[in-house]
C-alpha cells in the first residue's frame, strides 16, 4: 500500500525548471493524502503568474503515477499561505548562494 512518504519521495524527483532544484527542497509541497490508490497534492509555486504552471504540474502528477500502487493522482496549486524563501531547506539556499 502507498503512503505519504512514497509520493514525496517521488515529488522529490520533479526539479523547478528555473531554479534546477526539487520541489520538495523548495518548499512547494504542502500536503500529500494518499486514499487508498489515489494520491492528493497540495503544492504552490514560487509565483502566482509562473509560466510554467502547466507544466510543473504535469511533472508532479506524472512523478505520483509512478509510485507503486498509485493509479489516480490530483495535484492541486494553491497560494495559501504565500510561498517564501523561509520555506526552501538549507540545502536550497546553499545552492542557491543564500547562506
Amino acid at each position: 500500500m502507498p503512503t505519504p512518504d512514497d509520493v514525496y519521495k517521488a515529488l522529490a524527483k520533479v526539479m523547478d525548471p528555473e531554479l534546477a532544484l526539487p520541489v520538495t527542497e523548495l518548499g512547494l509541497v504542502y500536503d500529500v493524502q494518499v486514499n487508498g490508490n489515489r494520491a492528493d497534492v497540495k503544492m504552490t509555486l514560487t509565483t502566482v503568474g509562473c509560466p510554467l504552471y502547466a507544466t510543473i504540474t504535469e511533472m508532479a502528477r506524472r512523478a505520483i503515477l509512478e509510485v507503486a500502487g498509485i493509479e489516480d493522482a490530483k495535484v492541486e496549486i494553491v497560494w495559501d499561505p504565500p510561498w517564501s524563501v523561509d520555506m526552501m531547506s538549507d540545502e536550497a539556499r546553499m545552492r542557491l548562494g543564500m547562506l
